[in-house]
């Protein structure tokens, strides 16, 4: 994770070999991710990928995350 700005911090990578998807095992670490950021006083995590990436961005929506405008930032 990544400070993004004083209330948000970003997931900056996120990767899963093909034989472990499907298991969950992402969704377990955003909820570790979560709660650390919470612990570390953020109130939103961001994560950024590509409209292309069909497979990420449904996680990221059955992980209750809502896509938001590109801010630019890289």
């Amino acid at each position: 994770m990544k400070e993004f700005d004083d209330h948000s911090v970003e997931v900056k990578r996120m990767f899963t070999f093909l034989e472990s998807r499907g298991k969950g095992f992402v969704s377990i670490i955003l909820k570790e991710l979560e709660q650390w950021a919470k612990e570390l006083k953020y109130s939103r995590i961001v994560l950024e990928t590509g409209k292309k990436q069909i497979d990420a961005v449904a996680l990221y929506k059955k992980c209750d995350y809502n896509i938001i405008l590109n801010t630019g930032n890289m």
